[in-house]
């Protein structure tokens, strides 16, 4: 079995059934990342004895004749967002390196765990997840595994590369403006941002909390699926945590998808781009006979009040720090938040308002629509320090506009996953699948489809 290409499921049954030990994988897993990410700079913390720890109680459950859960044995890693009992939660800020060591895990990081995955370690991001490219100023730049002069993307930059370099199977990372989207794409590997307040955020640093999601990244639509699955569930310690009933996706992951309406969105998500970011779309749309176009209006304007609302957010949280300590920010980080510390308040209260006015429009389009297809990002991984790209003969700036696609669509909490376009001889690309809110189980199904025919793939690659 060769431990470095199988995917999580195919992990866990084989710890199952007694073909490998959980604690073999664990080792493996460990070795992998003490020969490779030195190259990539995926983790900031390796738990190399806890994980150890955790991998040989799975084993010992299996021997003991126990029901082995879902998950036994496999590796998965964290954004250093995310709380890990006894581990500093850096949330790429060398100030929070001050802080304790969290008392308890994240209920993300506990309920994989209570499926039998083994942490082994934290993620490298952007400072306070605001950004789109990890490259960190004080931990360093993650570098993308098909190119190692080009970035992953962000802010969970080392949540995509680690999946892609077949490091762990499976990572967690948060999405507020396409956190998580923008990395999956360039990257290319599949990244889930679930409905707002379907998963619980408790033991989560927060960048702005009326847009922040997390969610998974993986190498299979099953694995996606799975994840979400084990992470679905009311949470006491996260008040925005949905209290409707978990719809379980993995049993729905058949490939029929006759019943579902996919569209193309149109005009802003149909320009601005590569050509090749445009291709990948029809691409998709092809291998699925779709032809129907539908408009998302006023996607520009939401993408601008999405801006107003999040930097506002972000700021108010680091206010007393920007005060007191502004030398130990992230030089981008600091300015951009010093600046949306002055943005009026009644910008806010605006954006807010036409965010209602928004949700509105797009929850129309959903009644006769299931699925809306859409690029990730406009181009493919820039340089690592490329400030600068040429879109539609425009020098424009790449960092803020890496998510020209994605901040209109979080602005309203939508369920999307992006899925990994391979490209022989070139670096790969997204496309965004788009629900209504809790409509997982539609863009999943899709995926899978999709994946079955070879269209979206996430090979490991780099060595």
């Amino acid at each position: 079995m060769n431990l470095d290409l199988a995917d999580a499921l195919s992990i866990a049954a084989a710890v199952r059934g007694g073909k490998v030990s959980a604690v073999e994988i664990t080792q493996a897993a460990l070795a992998r990342i003490a020969k490779i990410d030195h190259k990539l700079n995926c983790f900031t913390t390796v738990t190399t004895e806890t994980a150890l720890a955790d991998a040989a109680r799975v084993d010992r459950e299996i021997a003991q004749g126990n029901h082995p859960p879902l998950l036994a044995g496999v590796p998965f890693a964290v954004k250093n967002l995310f709380d890990i009992a006894g581990v500093t939660t850096l949330a790429g800020a060398k100030i929070n390196g001050e802080n304790p060591p969290a008392t308890q895990d994240a209920t993300a990081v506990a309920k994989l765990k209570q499926a039998g995955a083994v942490l082994v370690g934290a993620l490298n991001m952007d400072e306070y997840a605001y950004g789109f490219v990890t490259e960190n100023f004080h931990y360093g730049a993650t570098h993308n595994p098909h190119d190692l002069q080009r970035v992953a993307g962000g802010s969970s930059g080392g949540s995509a590369a680690a999946v892609v370099a077949g490091l762990v199977p499976l990572t967690l990372g948060s999405d507020t403006n396409g956190s998580i989207r923008v990395p999956a794409a360039l990257c290319g590997v599949f990244g889930l941002k679930p409905t707002y307040g379907r998963l619980s955020r408790a033991g989560v640093a927060l960048f702005s909390s009326s847009f922040d999601h997390i969610g998974p990244f993986a190498r299979s639509v099953q694995d996606i699926a799975t994840v979400f699955d084990v992470l679905q569930g009311e949470d006491n310690r996260d008040p925005i945590c949905t209290k409707r009933s978990p719809e379980l996706c993995l049993p729905q992951l058949n490939q029929d998808i006759s019943h579902i309406k996919i569209a193309l969105a149109d005009n802003y998500f149909s320009q601005g781009a590569a050509p090749e970011a445009l291709a990948a779309v029809q691409t998709v749309a092809n291998a699925l006979g779709v032809t129907e176009y539908v408009t998302i209006p006023e996607a520009k304007r939401a993408r601008a009040a999405a801006f107003v609302i999040t930097a506002s957010e972000g700021a108010n949280l680091h206010l007393d720090k920007l005060r007191s300590r502004p030398q130990d920010f992230d030089p981008a980080t600091r300015d951009r938040f010093l600046a949306s510390a002055l943005i009026p308040s009644n910008w806010y209260l605006q954006a807010q308002r036409f965010r209602r006015w928004y949700r509105d429009q797009v929850r129309a389009i959903f009644q006769n629509v299931d699925v809306i297809l859409a690029p990730t990002t406009p181009i493919s991984a820039p340089l690592i320090g490329q400030q600068t790209m040429i879109l539609d003969g425009e020098e424009i700036l790449i960092r803020p506009h890496l998510g020209l696609f994605t901040q209109p669509l979080s602005f309203i909490g939508l369920p999307i996953l992006s899925v990994p376009i391979q490209r022989p001889h070139a670096l790969p690309l997204g496309v965004q699948l788009i629900a209504a809110p809790y409509n997982e189980a539609f863009i999943l199904r899709v995926a899978a489809l999709l994946e079955s025919q070879g269209v979206v793939s996430a090979p490991v690659v780099g060595n």
